[in-house]
């Protein structure tokens, strides 16, 4: 035994993927006294500026984005009762196909043994128990989010830790689900093209081969205001539009597969600590 206190790592690619993917999790162990680490890799600043204003749109200032944005994700750690943030900083590198993508010093164009080197040096100090990241689509392809998922195993790598880990992921019928109150509020939004269809319909997992399925539904009011304190994007957060209640009903269960475990706790499990403690 030791009286290091269990330690949860979340690594994320911008602020608010944080809420969006875990922030249930990190709301829920927050409350049952578990530490909780909040790595946040880019610095947003390809998010929408004041007054929407689009990235490569006259008016958008990336630097000012970026500081607003650091400002929202350290209100949502406050809501989300996360012990700790630790953000790299690197410049955002916007969605795949971006101009933004090319730009040197971006998380995209970083080496991967850089910013692994530093995400290892940060798992040394804190020392988790479990680590949660993208898969290694990023979950949906999102260049950063692939970034962050091959600094995470590579940093692991690097480090004589053995952690449980995990990636965030989405059980299929939980996608079907979200499709049809997409089209509830939106009910003329056009359907998806062949190709944009096939490419949803592999976001996410059969619901069988999901190992681990955490109850977060007391925690959803949390995670709500945890993605409401990142107004400056509210235009593309599509789950504010729905209210706490209905918020709760789709996202009161959050899902990860297992990739790595040293405890042999059995799957399915319902708990990321399972054999930890």
């Amino acid at each position: 035994m030791t009286d290091r206190p269990l330690t949860l790592m979340a690594v994320h690619a911008h602020p608010d993927d944080e809420a969006t993917g875990t922030g249930g999790v990190l709301a829920r162990y927050a409350a049952e006294g578990i530490r909780t680490v909040l790595v946040t890799c880019t610095d947003g600043g390809c998010g929408d500026g004041p007054g929407g204003v689009k990235p490569g749109d006259p008016g958008h200032d990336p630097a000012a984005v970026s500081l607003m944005r650091r400002q929202e994700l350290e209100a949502s750690c406050d809501v989300l009762k996360v012990s700790d943030l630790e953000m790299l900083d690197y410049a955002d590198s916007g969605m795949m196909g971006w101009p933004s993508n090319d730009v040197p010093g971006s998380f995209w164009q970083t080496p991967v043994e850089e910013g692994a080197a530093r995400l290892a040096e940060l798992m040394r100090h804190y020392r988790p128990d479990v680590v949660v990241t993208y898969d290694e689509n990023g979950f949906y392809g999102h260049p950063d989010h692939i970034q962050a998922h091959r600094i995470t195993m590579a940093a692991l790598e690097m480090t004589a830790l053995t952690p449980k880990v995990y990636w965030t992921t989405m059980p299929r019928s939980g996608m079907q689900r979200f499709g049809e109150i997409m089209r509830e509020f939106h009910p003329d939004m056009p359907e998806p093209d062949p190709a944009e269809a096939a490419a949803l319909a592999e976001i996410g997992l059969p619901d069988d081969e999901i190992t681990t399925w955490v109850d977060t539904i007391a925690f959803s009011g949390q995670k709500f205001d945890a993605l409401a304190a990142h107004a400056s994007q509210g235009e593309n957060i599509f789950f504010l539009k729905m209210g706490k209640e209905r918020f709760g009903e789709l996202m009161g269960m959050e899902t990860f597969v297992r990739v790595q475990d040293a405890t042999g706790a059995a799957v399915p499990e319902n708990d990321l600590f399972a054999g930890l403690r």
